[in-house]
């Protein structure tokens, strides 16, 4: 007598669903590194200009005669295409984070996906103003500072690829903390906190934000106002966004 097929068991299923999850998942990850090799192969040919641009917000407050320089002897090219390679990233973003959504996506709640849709939104929308508001208020004004308590007799001519390193430095830490509003709905969205905590700890917050601000920025009181008062300011976007997106429940009507 033949055995009975009882069919697939639970861990033949729980195989094929996990090796069907990782094919999507490769898929998604080979077409975001698609997009971003073809922006990069598009921007390389604009390195050096990408580059320039850059450097205007040092350039133009260096003293005259002073420039940037290169001390090692690949840095002239490798630097520029470093650059590129960044604003690569900075460019395809959108698209990799909708890759990543489209593959959880499909395994949240409902509630879940109206929550994070925003924020994600938001998050990518947040990090690109930071270092817009790093490279356009901070960085000159910063750069003012430092050229004018540059000592006498000492030339200002700083490396290309140390320069870069310190702009991207400045752009990921502006980005990162013009995220604040997001981490405040994160941490409500999972009880950590709630509207009336988030009210009551402003104060720690302000102290928080000048805090952070005074060890991420150049040595000048100026530039630290300029990150600690936007923090502030995000911090109370992200408190009403919290009693927009995070309504308490109804109570359940007394039987």
């Amino acid at each position: 007598m033949s055995p009975v097929d009882t069919g697939p068991s639970s861990d033949d299923v729980v195989e094929e669903g996990l090796f069907s999850h990782l094919i999507e998942l490769r898929s998604r990850l080979l077409r975001a590194i698609v997009v971003l090799l073809v922006v990069l192969l598009a921007l390389v040919p604009v390195a050096n200009h990408l580059y320039a641009e850059l450097a205007k917000p040092l350039v133009e407050r260096m003293p005259q005669g002073a420039h940037l320089i290169a001390t090692e002897v690949a840095s002239p090219f490798v630097t520029p295409l470093k650059l590129a390679f960044f604003c690569a990233l900075f460019i395809s973003m959108p698209m990799i984070l909708y890759q990543l959504w489209a593959f959880v996506s499909p395994g949240l709640y409902r509630h879940e996906k109206r929550l994070a849709r925003p924020l994600l939104v938001a998050s990518l929308v947040l990090f690109y103003s930071g270092c817009a508001f790093a490279y356009f208020v901070v960085l000159p004004a910063a750069f003012k500072f430092l050229n004018a308590v540059t000592p006498d007799g000492v030339a200002m001519m700083t490396d290309i690829t140390h320069y870069l390193d310190f702009v991207m430095l400045m752009f990921f830490a502006f980005g990162l903390c013009f995220e604040v509003p997001v981490a405040v709905v994160i941490l409500a969205a999972i009880g950590v906190v709630d509207a009336e905590k988030l009210s009551k700890g402003r104060g720690y917050a302000i102290v928080g934000a000048f805090a952070i601000a005074a060890f991420i920025t150049p040595p000048d009181l100026l530039s630290m106002v300029m990150l600690a008062v936007p923090m502030c300011i995000l911090y109370e976007l992200g408190l009403l966004a919290v009693k927009f997106l995070l309504k308490p429940a109804p109570a359940d009507p007394i039987a």
